[in-house]
């Protein structure tokens, strides 16, 4: 999970921003395959690829669109670019679905750590919040996960095991109350997003499904 950092590396770039009629109500779209051209990625994402060969694609199940991700032995993300203020949209919310795990996953070691889906979000600060589908830890298991200099990682398990595989799963994320409880001081302003598998460390296969990525104001 810590092996492809991003903090320092993001240019921000432009993303779509929601201001329905009630101004209290705010939503940014970072990650909406729907608009995306069949088979390419748009320029405000890129592939980071930390070991093997990447396998990223843009797909539709059912009526939702979403992107594709599997990992055999490898380790990759797709990272952009944000600049979002914690205070005025401090909920993150995405759908997600795993259809494989890395059966011996658990980012509580070393050695064993893949995942077959992590969202993680960067801070101006260098710190990070990773949210992870682990195919072991405990669900609600929240503690560091740093094993690199400089750089502060802070991990949730939102989902573990197979409980909910094959299945769309939504899941919502306050960031300001979770950078809190991590680092016990108020979040500066997010600066990226990543979306990451891998299953190296286990050489095992992983595979996920992605839908939409939205910054809110509010949980709805």
């Amino acid at each position: 999970m810590k092996k492809l950092l991003f903090v320092s590396a993001l240019v921000v770039c432009g993303f779509v921003c929601i201001f329905p009629a009630r101004a209290s109500q705010m939503a940014c779209i970072v990650l909406d395959t729907a608009a995306w051209s069949a088979g390419r990625l748009p320029e405000s994402w890129q592939i980071k690829v930390n070991h093997g060969k990447p396998d990223i694609s843009v797909c539709r199940q059912g009526d939702i669109p979403c992107l594709h991700l599997k990992s055999i032995k490898s380790s990759f993300a797709l990272e952009r670019g944000v600049d979002v203020d914690p205070r005025q949209m401090p909920y993150l919310s995405w759908r997600w679905k795993v259809t494989e795990l890395p059966a011996r996953g658990d980012f509580r070691h070393a050695a064993t750590d893949d995942q077959a889906a992590q969202v993680l979000v960067a801070f101006a600060d260098r710190h990070v919040l990773s949210y992870i589908w682990d195919s072991n830890a405990p669900k609600g298991t929240a503690q560091s996960a740093s094993f690199v200099p400089l750089v502060h990682i802070f991990a949730v398990v939102c989902r573990s095991g197979s409980t909910d595989e094959n299945r769309w799963i939504p899941e919502i994320h306050n960031l300001e109350a979770d950078y809190q409880r991590a680092y016990g001081k108020a979040a500066p302003r997010i600066k990226g997003l990543r979306i990451q598998i891998n299953s190296q460390h286990t050489g095992s296969v992983a595979e996920s499904y992605f839908g939409e990525v939205v910054f809110r104001s509010t949980p709805q």
